[in-house]
């Protein structure tokens, strides 16, 4: 994900959309945001995994101050993407935030319960 939004000027929302292997069905920009944030819903990142009949998700963005902690609104959408999964059975599984040359993993971190 660095190599692919992690330069970009403005943030991106990637929806990754795997089987029950893990394996890539599908990988594409939901949103698009201006230079420092992105109106994200929850609805259009599973309308997407919904076409794919995926197993599970994971979702990336890139933050293009190359700062990769999380925001506030980061940890929200991270806890909405979970509740919303739960209740039509798929799973996310992670949530990257990406630099240019860094990234950090919410669920490698632990800041969100997976």
């Amino acid at each position: 994900m660095i190599d692919k939004i992690g330069d970009s000027k403005q943030e991106l929302l990637v929806c990754v959309c795997l089987d029950t292997k893990n394996q890539v069905l599908s990988e594409k920009v939901i949103f698009k945001g201006t230079l420092n944030s992105a109106t994200v819903h929850p609805r259009e990142i599973f309308k997407h995994a919904l076409n794919f009949s995926c197993a599970r998700i994971l979702v990336a963005h890139n933050h293009p101050s190359g700062n990769v902690e999380p925001s506030e609104n980061d940890i929200q959408l991270t806890k909405r993407l979970i509740n919303a999964g739960k209740m039509i059975g798929i799973e996310l599984i992670d949530h990257v935030i990406v630099g240019s040359e860094v990234y950090l993993s919410l669920a490698e971190e632990k800041i969100v319960e997976f």
